[in-house]
């Protein structure tokens, strides 16, 4: 029976329609976790409470995905963190308004206080300076919605304790294979926060597999069942990291 949820298509248009980021956010965690329900996200005076003290009107983006599913952690928090609306600040320059976390807090990604006016503004990031200083912004992603795609994909890699997820490091022969076995999903190439200036993150999917080339340096893999991670590594044999 064929999947009703099409991964693919439903990234595709989430990359190009804020609305349809929305629904392919539905669509995934109903496919590959559990359906967001109406209590999964912050109620509109916790967002209207942080737009008093910021001093700003949050964009329209940022509003819309923290009141979908900014309390699914299993969605948004298994390693990096989207921050609750009180949690919300800008940086220490003043440059930009942070609304996500790396884990360990080596990172940040924030929108430029410019863009604050925008409905879905783009996103920039940063990483801790060699010397307490933070690096300059870089930007990450174009729009907001689709940084919001990227989050859930992500975050998806790390959010199972079963056996339907792996990692290990990439080789070169893996690139050409991941390119002639699987699909390209349509997020635009982007930036990894721990190497910026390398080869982007690109996504790559299969049947029930979903895959992460993080820059040429680590293959993330999360799938839908036992039996596609035992496919994947079949594909892509090498030190799983989670193999038996």
């Amino acid at each position: 029976m064929p999947d009703p949820f099409d991964l693919a298509g439903e990234v595709a248009a989430a990359c190009r329609d804020r609305a349809r980021a929305w629904r392919f956010l539905r669509g995934f965690a109903a496919a590959w976790s559990t359906p967001v329900t109406d209590h999964d996200g912050w109620r509109q005076d916790d967002l209207a409470a942080a737009e008093q003290r910021l001093g700003v009107r949050l964009p329209d983006a940022l509003k819309e995905v923290l009141a979908l599913l900014g309390r699914r952690a299993d969605l948004t928090s298994n390693q990096d963190c989207l921050l609750r609306p009180d949690q919300l600040h800008y940086d220490d320059t003043g440059r930009a308004l942070v609304w996500r976390q790396e884990n360990q807090g080596v990172a940040d990604w924030g929108i430029p206080v410019e863009d604050l006016r925008l409905p879905d503004p783009p996103v920039v990031f940063r990483l801790d300076g060699t010397y307490s200083a933070p690096e300059p912004w870089r930007p990450f992603l174009g729009r907001l919605s689709v940084a919001c795609v990227e989050m859930v994909l992500y975050e998806a890699l790390f959010g199972s304790d079963g056996d339907d997820h792996d990692n290990r490091e990439a080789e070169d022969a893996d690139l050409g294979v991941l390119e002639r076995r699987y699909s390209r999903l349509a997020l635009p190439d982007y930036p990894m926060w721990a190497a910026p200036d390398g080869p982007p993150v690109r996504w790559f999917y299969g049947r029930d597999a979903l895959i992460c080339d993080h820059a040429r340096a680590w293959l993330w893999v999360r799938t839908r069942t036992p039996e596609a991670l035992r496919a994947v590594r079949e594909t892509l044999p090498g030190d799983w990291n989670m193999q038996p």
